[in-house]
């Protein structure tokens, strides 16, 4: 039996200071028993020899700390994890949100999780169809990635992520695919849309959601992903499932380590950002990936708002820096009507080369892709000309070129966010496109591949 310590001596925030304290450890469970019998939980932050301080995960309002018993119970906060919780949807502690009976657990796994050993890393190399021709064609999603969606206050990054979530799928893999759909700070509205969206389309009976609200305790907000990333590393290495994990948004969880760090009186860093925000975020980010031996994989895709649109603003740098690349939406592209808003040139999947290709996807998927990006590049700065020099300043080649991109927008990366294109699609209208430009022009594409896929009503007089 736990010892239990009446010796609470002050709150401030979301913490708490219990005095006196025997074998405490750092992050171990709390409960703080009111004299009512209402028991709220923490978890201990840091200990100073006899002194515990205690972060609650709910409001410290109405407490009463000359009646309240604070009882340390010897182990981290646990998850308990079964192949039960497919189609559930739980709060941002993992307790049931549905109105369903609790899940009994096939094991209780501590939600700090373990850091996977560089060694024991597989390469992620294997395609991963989102269905979205920006990603598939363009900034390719591999087994085992971390590719974070950088998105702008204002923009339909939550229709966004709910697509990726329904029509993500492991091309040529017989193991089955599962959904961990984590949302951090969201309104009741947005949470509403994700559960109804899933269970519409059906995509719920292979997804497990966690919800954490905008008016949850911050402190619930930080544990949220740690309990998304330990069920997918059940689902994943346990049971051998393919995970895809979905984490909206990083934003709302960085403010609530500012929250929570600014109460423990922290030096801050940049931005009022606590100077561990990095290490907190690779500790997220990097429990993504694939292990040798293993057929389950967790492949992780956080989105985040960048303040102020700011992509130099500590969030989205650090994660830059943490992930393999990103998929910028743009607002320039939203208010043209263009959905998803994925704006194409400076948005970079770093492991695409490793998914695509002969067996994997498609023989010209690589020369296609590169040929894309510098058409659209090309067709941008003719465009841009344009507008300054009006049309009479480009040659019959620019023009072509600026036509490639204004069709390359509305046709190839604007498909609405209930279009599910296979990637054989996605690569014959990329073909098709590319049709409006004559042969001479594709420089980035093997001869054969011109002379296989080129469509046969494509080209110009200047050929």
């Amino acid at each position: 039996m736990r010892k239990e310590y009446k010796t609470i001596k002050e709150v401030v925030g979301p913490l708490l200071l219990v005095e006196g304290v025997e074998g405490v450890t750092y992050d171990e469970l709390v409960e703080i028993r009111q004299s009512d019998g209402t028991v709220r939980s923490g978890k201990v932050l840091e200990i100073d020899g006899d002194k515990a301080l205690v972060q609650l995960f709910e409001s410290a309002r109405g407490l009463q700390i000359s009646t309240s018993k604070a009882r340390f119970l010897g182990h981290a906060v646990e998850l308990g994890v079964s192949k039960d919780m497919l189609g559930r949807v739980f709060d941002g502690m993992g307790r049931p949100k549905d109105g369903g009976a609790p899940v009994i657990p096939e094991k209780k796994m501590p939600i700090e999780g373990a850091p996977i050993n560089p060694a024991a890393r597989d390469y992620p190399n294997e395609f991963i169809q989102t269905g979205i021709s920006a990603i598939d064609g363009l900034n390719t999603l591999v087994r085992g990635q971390k590719l974070p969606v950088f998105s702008m206050s204002g923009l339909p990054h939550a229709q966004f992520a709910a697509q990726i979530a329904r029509q993500a799928k492991v091309l040529r893999s017989n193991a089955k695919f599962a959904v961990v759909f984590a949302a951090m700070g969201i309104t009741y509205e947005e949470a509403d849309y994700f559960v109804q969206d899933f269970r519409r389309t059906g995509a719920i009976e292979r997804t497990v959601l966690f919800m954490n609200l905008a008016d949850d305790p911050a402190v619930e907000r930080i544990s949220t992903p740690r309990m998304a990333l330990t069920c997918a590393e059940y689902l994943a290495f346990e049971l051998g499932m393919h995970v895809l994990v979905i984490l909206t948004d990083i934003t709302n969880y960085c403010e609530a380590l500012r929250e929570v760090s600014a109460a423990r009186k922290e030096v801050p860093g940049r931005r009022g950002y606590p100077g561990y925000l990095y290490t907190d975020l690779a500790h997220i980010y990097e429990r993504a990936g694939r292990i040798k031996g293993k057929e389950g994989s967790i492949t992780q895709i956080p989105i985040l708002t960048m303040p102020e649109d700011d992509k130099t603003h500590p969030i989205p740098d650090l994660t830059g820096y943490i992930t393999e690349g990103q998929i910028i939406l743009s607002r320039e592209l939203y208010q043209k009507g263009v959905l998803p808003p994925v704006d194409v040139l400076p948005s970079l999947s770093r492991l695409k080369d490793k998914g695509v290709g002969k067996g994997k996807t498609r023989e010209d998927h690589a020369d296609t892709m590169n040929q894309l990006f510098a058409a659209y590049a090309t067709g941008k700065d003719a465009k841009e000309l344009a507008a300054i020099l009006g049309d009479s300043a480009l040659s019959e080649t620019d023009k072509l070129y600026a036509k490639f991109a204004e069709a390359f927008e509305k046709e190839y990366v604007s498909q609405g966010f209930n279009t599910d294109r296979s990637v054989e699609e996605t690569l014959d209208l990329g073909w098709k496109l590319l049709g409006m430009l004559p042969k001479s022009e594709l420089k980035r594409i093997k001869d054969e591949y011109i002379e296989k896929y080129y469509p046969a009503d494509g080209g110009s007089k200047e050929e």
